[in-house]
């Protein structure tokens, strides 16, 4: 059995891993809105850069999910969920709430998924970048921390 962790993923954190998220899609042309969840998928933190595309609140959530659900970059999914491939199909269950392209992370403390991070907006770069960015606040602060 792995430690039990004594890292919060909290309202503080989220934000500021949304704002470097942001900033991250702002620095290479990209509006995105940028969702952060606890280890159970649940919301913690929204925000949508001024004038981001429509679909990006729902997909920015369910990314966030996908990645604490399935415990895996939603980058990763992709190729899994292609037909005939060994998850074919998976993006349909839970009424299409599972997403497989890239932009959701798992946050990892140790051998748990505390949270997960979701962009979209931009292209999948742009969102895999700006995830990224904003799972490197909650490294850091992992980190500051420490075990």
């Amino acid at each position: 059995m792995g430690r039990v962790s004594r890292f919060e993923l909290d309202l503080t954190l989220a934000q500021r891993m949304c704002a470097a998220a942001r900033a991250a899609a702002s620095d290479c042309g990209a509006l995105v809105s940028v969702a952060v969840v606890d280890g159970g998928g649940h919301l913690i933190c929204f925000e949508r850069m001024d004038a981001a595309e429509i679909a990006g609140p729902v997909l920015a959530r369910d990314k966030a999910h996908t990645a604490v659900a399935h415990r895996i970059a939603t980058a990763d999914l992709t190729a899994l969920v292609a037909p005939g491939a060994e998850l074919a199909g998976m993006n349909s269950a839970d009424g299409g709430r599972y997403v497989a392209f890239a932009g959701g992370l798992p946050l990892w403390d140790g051998d748990r998924v505390i949270g997960g991070i979701g962009v979209s907006g931009g292209t999948a770069a742009q969102d895999a970048a700006a995830a990224t960015a904003g799972a490197g606040q909650f490294t850091a602060e992992l980190a500051r921390v420490g075990p």
